[in-house]
């Protein structure tokens, strides 16, 4: 049973997708707020299926956390659920991704015209200053910064080391970092089928303030978001 519902979903969710996807084209060049509200259409597109199919729930708390206007938000990140959901919970998200995503045909052109951040890991340090002055700019145009400090996908229980660059980041615009501790990864895990029956919780943690040296911010962001998650579980 839960092979054949996970195997519904998938087919319904690149149905729904191709869809979007055609509907999109013309209207790649609407202004920036525009596109990202086709995406947000989307998301909720997605939402309404995994409910349908696979009586999986999300579940958000501590929203309130987010500060207004512009601000950093470092998540935890199991599942390719985390890279859209964010769509329907913040009003104009700006994700911090891999450069190479930005090569995926259509794709890499809806990033590319909703102002999101590629990061070119092997840049050196021209490549994280020009980081730090896109970050900046964002924030002060009031988006929600959003990157997944682990760098990569991690099985729930897992541990992966947080790249540092989130505190460049951080040091640089002054900003609080909100951190997101989740469970995604129990119901729409990074490899296999997907799990019925069940609540995906994203729970914003209280901000960390500006003002922190490295080691202080790193450990605490790392240990609050990895002891919430751990909960979740």
């Amino acid at each position: 049973m839960r092979l054949l519902r996970s195997t519904l979903f998938k087919v319904l969710f690149y149905i729904w997708t191709g869809l979007f996807c055609i509907l999109y084209l013309p209207l790649m060049k609407l202004p920036r707020d525009k596109l990202i509200a086709c995406q947000r259409f989307w998301s909720h597109g997605v939402l309404v299926i995994l409910r349908a199919v696979m009586n999986i729930k999300l579940e958000i708390r501590g929203i309130e956390n987010i500060p207004a206007g512009g601000s950093i938000i470092a998540m935890k990140h199991q599942s390719s659920f985390d890279t859209f959901v964010m769509h329907t919970l913040v009003r104009h998200p700006a994700f911090v991704m891999k450069k190479e995503l930005l090569k995926i045909p259509l794709y890499g052109s809806f990033c590319k015209n909703t102002g999101m951040i590629p990061v070119d890991r092997d840049g050196g340090l021209k490549a994280l200053k020009r980081l730090m002055q896109q970050s900046s700019e964002t924030i002060k145009e009031g988006r929600q910064l959003i990157i997944f400090p682990e760098g990569s996908r991690s099985i729930p229980g897992d541990k992966i080391e947080y790249q540092s660059g989130i505190y460049g980041i951080y040091k640089f615009t002054k900003v609080p970092v909100v951190p997101v501790a989740l469970n995604s990864g129990v119901y729409w895990p990074k490899k296999g089928h997907l799990v019925p029956g069940g609540t995906i919780v994203f729970d914003f943690l209280d901000p960390i303030e500006p003002g922190k040296d490295k080691d202080e911010f790193m450990n605490t962001l790392e240990d609050e978001i990895e002891k919430a998650s751990i909960l979740l579980l």
